[in-house]
């Protein structure tokens, strides 16, 4: 029985040197890709959400001049019938007094 032992050569570790780096090229090269994908798809994201947060403060913004207006006008509101009442009671105020006055001996 005759076992032959291969014997790697200068030039076969040179070879298997190149095809090596290689490898680590093309590999390389796609997880570069891969990365510039997901790079793209988080500034997308980004842009997304910076675009749905600037909606969101616009629509806060619209509704809280809405609201505003809507306390503004109960409150002219409540201030008109604050002041009728006042004057009615100060009106019944001085009927009392005069009848007070008159019903004195």
């Amino acid at each position: 029985m005759v076992v032959s032992k291969s014997v790697a050569t200068k030039e076969d570790l040179k070879n298997f040197k190149e095809e090596i780096v290689h490898q680590f090229h093309v590999i390389s090269e796609d997880v570069i890709s891969q990365v510039k994908q997901v790079a793209e798809g988080v500034a997308n994201v980004n842009e997304k959400l910076d675009r749905r947060g600037q909606e969101l403060k616009n629509e806060i913004q619209e509704t809280r001049q809405e609201i505003l207006a809507a306390i503004k006008f109960s409150y002219a509101e409540l201030d008109k019938r604050i002041a009728t009442l006042e004057k009615d009671f100060l009106d019944l105020k001085h009927r009392v007094e005069r009848i007070e006055s008159h019903a004195v001996p």
